[in-house]
């Protein structure tokens, strides 16, 4: 039996991922190294911006002041959970695009905390 060495890009991906992955075309040639250079340098730029938005959120939303140690912990266990989630999810779901929501949203409640917090001390 023959080895396939060809990846089927879908024609309906998400804006931001279809963004990265543009140029592709219909399929991938695993053994054409142009090609898997425009896939992998797609999938890291993904990656990227997912990672960006999740530690966005991350701030924005949940972090607390922890120690130094505590808060590398938790960076590299984002960076690697997002990692299999991009790898996993990234193509068939609107990982960045709910990311850039998530993002907004919190950034917006911790303003208008910061403002309340103001307006109380004065």
């Amino acid at each position: 039996m023959e080895a396939q060495n060809v990846i089927q890009v879908p024609d309906n991906l998400w804006p931001i991922a279809d963004f990265f992955m543009r140029g592709l075309g219909e399929e991938v040639n695993l053994n054409n190294p142009d090609e898997m250079s425009l896939l992998l340098r797609g999938f890291f730029f993904l990656y990227i911006t997912v990672t960006a938005l999740a530690i966005l959120a991350y701030k924005f939303g949940f972090a607390k002041k922890l120690s130094i140690g505590k808060n590398i912990i938790i960076y590299i266990l984002l960076i690697i959970g997002t990692f299999f989630l991009t790898l996993i999810f990234g193509l068939n779901l609107p990982l960045a695009e709910c990311l850039i929501i998530i993002a907004f949203v919190m950034g917006i409640y911790r303003l208008r905390l910061h403002r309340e917090r103001n307006q109380r001390t004065s």
